[in-house]
């Protein structure tokens, strides 16, 4: 993630330098480092789809007569999201209200929930909040988690030390709160991927010591924190609960489950029955489900691997490269080599459940929600109790996907439920999302500029893969389906999408947000043009699409959909905040991580503000009435850190601040943070929770 130039004079509290611009879009957008060991320097390579999917929706007569089931003035009325909804909503739905005019003069007040003051873009080398709120650290890198884990030493780190403490790059947070008296709640973290460079001095990338392998191996995976917030100061801190807390690392045993399950093309000498794995890598964002377990989506997990073979499309598809790995693991461990395992790697990439309450229950992989780059996975219910899990694939020109359960969630907390309700997302059926958008293609110019109805927006259908045994792509048994699933969106015609990220069911209304992160190569000669529902070429800021399903049945197989923010500079022109006056918003790029509040507003946090100059951040978004595309800047994260998995309570937030100090140049021996802990530390990835400060200095209401 890019930050200011070394050499870029500024003042101590990070505010730009008089006479400098506030924002610089030719600047890149990560640093090296993160580039590195997030995802194997993902975008310095060709991105992995390279199928020919034909956008369908730019030319009208074609989408029409090429699909039957749309044929009934869908693609021009938006029939498929809007039918159903009150007219008012099919409007928005459909942009036929004007949503492009500025709206009158702006509210005297926010909405309820975003009352506070917005904060400047900055530099500074802090969390920043608003004034009249506190904060303070969670919990860090290093720190207990289990009862007798030792307190954290930079410069004495072990295996043994690591497995029962805090792992590195925290990503999603969330809660169960605890049953009883007090405020304890169950913290569940995963620890995406780690950063050598920035962990152990004088390291060798081309020669790890074997400590430094296995103290990494121990910095992956989850975690889960028992946490108390003391309801006199606001302060929420970690409780070393021996029932409950617990590491999982990329040592521990998974199960998978599902129709995949046992598959010959999950086997490998060490489980010739493909039903048990060791380790969970690279997660990224996840989901609480309704039924009070955690999901993590696997992500990046190709750069854990070495010895891909070039010639095998498979291994082309989900980014496996040649060569030895960047982390030499395989030097340890002969399964994250290729050619000694072929069938390891088809073993990461799934989404993980894990019951909280239940240290006894294995953690599970569930084949049946496929395999790809899951950014994670999110639940809603329909009217009957099925659950349905909202995924992005997060890559450029992938995919969005749903399953919908065939069995219904179990109400109440009985062990039996329990158990019932872990099985939910065993059997059901996988969809991939094909959009289609109402405007002439001659109107889709690549600047971010509306068309002519005053809104990028339309129509999609969700495309079955496969529900249990049966497939129904074409050439594809169910469990090639499962284990190569972005080919079998590839065949089916899925839309390319800008890295569909975070995708978020709106707990109120049944509304879905998609944050699509961003997508320099759209448009470039080779690439995907942009298209409605990608409108921006060399899209670097990225959007959030809004997305209706029929009648507001999460199970529907149509939808209609509208983009709700064309991220950005907000002077640029082809920058778009819902309608709204963007002179009374905050600057925003590359939206990541999704959350709402009790008041229904949709909260952001940024991965790469820093194409923008500024540091990443926590934004609130108004989704209702006058105000609605409102979107102010909330917190912010340290230099060089990004912003992850937002909690957003009535009483509290919580961050996830991932990578501070992740500069160009950085090390041990010149570290570019020094948060949380000040100067003469290295910095730490940390949970910080906010709170507003009330009177007598008590807790307040949050946003407000």
């Amino acid at each position: 993630m890019a930050q200011p130039c070394p050499d870029e004079p500024r003042p101590a509290d990070g505010t730009p330098a008089a006479g400098l611009p506030l924002f610089s879009p030719g600047r890149p957008a990560r640093q090296g480092l993160t580039c590195l060991y997030r995802c194997g320097n993902a975008c310095s390579h060709e991105a992995p789809n390279t199928s020919p999917n034909e956008y369908f929706g730019q030319v009208l007569s074609r989408a029409l007569s090429r699909r039957g089931a749309l044929r009934a003035g869908a693609v021009l009325t938006l029939a498929a999201g809007a039918a159903g909804l009150p007219a008012d909503t099919a409007e928005a739905a459909t942009g036929t209200s004007a949503a492009g005019a500025a709206p009158a003069a702006p509210p005297a007040r926010p909405p309820r929930g975003l009352e506070y003051e917005t904060v400047a873009p900055n530099t500074a080398d802090a969390v920043t909040v608003p004034a009249g709120y506190a904060q303070n650290v969670v919990i860090r890198w290093g720190d207990p988690v289990v009862p007798g884990a030792p307190a954290f030493d930079f410069e004495n780190q072990t295996p043994e030390a690591q497995a029962g403490q805090f792992g590195y790059n925290n990503d999603f947070c969330g809660l169960v709160q605890l049953p009883g008296p007090g405020r304890r709640y169950l913290m569940f973290s995963n620890h995406e991927y780690t950063i050598e460079p920035l962990m152990f001095r004088g390291y060798d990338p081309a020669n790890p010591t074997d400590e430094q392998i296995r103290i990494g191996m121990a910095a992956h995976g989850l975690s889960v924190v028992t946490v108390e917030r003391d309801r006199r100061t606001g302060r929420m801190t970690v409780v070393l609960d021996e029932r409950h807390n617990r590491r999982y690392t990329a040592s521990s045993e998974f199960v998978f489950d599902g129709p995949a399950a046992g598959s010959a093309l999950l086997r490998t000498s060490a489980d010739p029955i493909g039903r048990t794995v060791l380790g969970t890598l690279n997660n990224c964002s996840g989901g609480v489900t309704p039924w009070g377990t955690f999901l993590s989506g696997e992500e990046n997990v190709n750069q854990y691997f070495a010895g891909a073979d070039p010639a095998d499309p498979r291994h082309k598809r989900y980014g496996l490269r040649p060569g030895p790995s960047e982390r030499k693991w395989e030097r340890l461990e002969p399964r994250f080599d290729l050619a000694k395992e072929p069938n390891e790697v088809n073993r990461f990439g799934w989404v993980v459940e894990v019951d909280p309450q239940d240290p006894q229950a294995p953690p599970v992989k569930h084949t049946a929600l496929g395999r790809f780059k899951h950014e994670g996975a999110t639940i809603a219910l329909t009217r009957d109790g099925r659950a349905v899990a909202y995924m992005g694939d997060d890559e450029r020109f992938d995919y969005v996907y749903k399953f919908v359960s065939d069995a219904r969630m179990m109400r109440g907390e009985s062990r039996r439920a329990r158990e019932h309700n872990r099985t939910l997302l065993s059997a059901g059926t996988l969809y991939v999302a094909k959009f289609s958008g109402d405007s002439p293609a001659a109107e889709i110019d690549g600047t971010g500029t509306l068309p002519a109805d005053g809104a990028f927006d339309g129509s999609g259908e969700w495309i079955r893969l496969a529900q249990g045994s049966t497939s129904f792509v074409e050439g594809m048994s169910a469990e090639e389906v499962y284990v190569y699933t972005r080919q079998a969106a590839d065949r089916v015609g899925a839309t390319k999408m800008d890295r569909p990220e975070d995708v978020e069911p709106h707990p109120r209304t049944g509304s879905v947000y998609l944050a699509l992160t961003n997508n320099s190569d759209r448009g470039k000669a080779g690439k995907a043009a942009p298209d409605e529902p990608n409108p921006r070429a060399g899209n670097k800021h990225g959007h959030v699409i809004e997305l209706i399903e029929r009648d507001r049945d999460p199970a529907a197989t149509t939808f209609g959909w509208s983009i709700l923010l064309v991220c950005g500079d907000p002077n640029d022109p082809g920058s778009y905040f819902g309608g709204y006056d963007k002179s009374q918003v905050s600057p925003i790029s590359s939206p990541d991580n999704l959350a709402f509040d009790p008041y229904g507003n949709l909260w952001i946090a940024t991965d790469s503000t820093q194409a923008l100059s500024i540091n990443d951040g926590l934004y609130g978004v108004s989704l209702e009435g006058p105000t609605r595309g409102r979107t102010t800047l909330f917190a912010s994260v340290p230099i060089g850190a990004e912003c992850c998995g937002p909690v957003v309570t009535g009483d509290f937030a919580l961050i996830s601040v991932q990578h501070p100090g992740d500069l160009d140049g950085a090390s041990p021996q010149a570290p570019a943070s020094r948060w949380p802990d000040g100067p003469g530390s290295q910095p730490r990835p940390s949970v910080v929770t906010i709170w507003r400060i009330g009177r007598n200095d008590r807790p307040g209401r949050i946003g407000q």
